[in-house]
């Protein structure tokens, strides 16, 4: 039988005796190098969901004790292949990290992020005054950052973080800049869609009814590793790819300098409303909001621009749902409105956006 320190995966006696054999203890180089490569092995078995677990000490003391006492070169040389298996293991995170910030060079911080998400919270008196979630995504829509506005991940809604990361996947996924045109076909211009233009498409009658359902989020993402690590820098979401569409205000587009696409913002905990004023102030904070007019570059179109008139918020929320006479889903008069939530800002207030 095992003892319990095995059971708890921790160095049993047997293993404790190896490593602090009498008869090795005139040969410390051995042994303390046996006793270096039992502690790195405790402290680089950091699995790829970003979770550091404690190595499993008794399986290998044992592995090590199958070799006889007088062969010590040999006992040497198994140590040194789990060192370099569990080093191997232990690195390959922090490649992928590497990987990650690559990704997602030139785009938001996390500390860059929650300082603006927590100074537009701040600024936004209406729907219910909660703190908020927000989440970047890259143009390839691997996530480059989630930050919470309260005190700690629970100051705010918890469902609200994957919602913030699907807000962004959404927002960068049906935005377009200029690259798009070629060939006669395309966007000249590009063209910016906040989540909040895509209410009424998606309900039944809207031109893009069932978009809801064609990328879903990928659930092995959006609840992996350990949840005190999520919405800090090292957030398990962070370097993978979230997915999902939604359809209701909070995620905006990022344009950088000279109007070229570089991800998704998404913005949740409150109503939708709030997300999307929130989002918007967020975005203007974080200078990814260059959508205006500049020089020999036109602006950037959006719902807003095109049927409402607003050329200073071209992706804005737009209010212009009428009742249906025959129930149900509204009519919106551009096919891109979007209800009024309780304690409605006014979205003509938000900044402009910036050439």
């Amino acid at each position: 039988m095992r003892s319990s320190a095995a059971r708890r995966g921790g160095v049993s006696e047997q293993g404790r005796r190896i490593y602090h054999s009498p008869k090795r203890e005139a040969a410390d180089g051995p042994c303390v190098a046996s006793m270096t490569a039992l502690s790195l092995l405790e402290r680089m078995n950091k699995l790829s969901d970003g979770v550091v677990r404690p190595f499993n000490a008794t399986r290998t003391a044992e592995f090590i004790s199958e070799v006889p006492a007088h062969k010590e070169g040999t006992r040497m040389k198994r140590v040194a292949e789990i060192l370099t298996v569990s080093l191997i293991g232990g690195l390959l995170p922090l490649s992928t990290m590497a990987a990650a910030d690559d990704a997602c060079e030139g785009l938001p911080s996390h500390a860059a992020l929650r300082g603006a998400l927590a100074t537009a919270t701040a600024a936004e008196a209406s729907g219910l005054n909660n703190n908020m979630w927000a989440a970047i995504v890259n143009r390839d829509g691997i996530v480059c950052a989630v930050a919470f506005s309260g005190a700690n991940r629970g100051a705010q809604w918890p469902g609200s973080r994957v919602i913030s990361a699907q807000k962004a996947n959404t927002a960068n996924a049906f935005s377009l800049d200029s690259s798009s045109f070629s060939n006669g076909s395309g966007q000249s211009a590009g063209l910016a869609l906040s989540t909040a233009n895509l209410y009424s498409a998606v309900n039944p009658g809207g031109s893009l009814y069932g978009l809801q359902h064609s990328n879903p989020v990928n659930p092995a993402v959006a609840y992996a590793g350990d949840p005190e690590l999520y919405g800090a820098d090292e957030d398990p979401m962070v370097g993978k790819r979230i997915g999902g569409v939604n359809v209701f205000g909070g995620g905006l587009a990022l344009y950088a300098n000279r109007h070229v696409t570089a991800g998704g913002l998404g913005v949740s905990g409150d109503t939708s409303c709030a997300d999307h004023n929130i989002a918007w102030r967020t975005r203007n904070l974080l200078g990814l909001d260059h959508l205006a007019a500049s020089g020999s570059l036109p602006a950037v179109p959006g719902p807003a621009s095109l049927f409402a008139g607003d050329t200073a918020h071209p992706d804005n929320i737009i209010f212009d749902i009428t009742p249906n006479p025959n129930g149900g889903t509204g009519n919106s008069a551009s096919g891109f409105g979007h209800p009024r939530c309780l304690n409605t800002g006014d979205p003509a207030a938000l900044p402009p956006v910036r050439p």
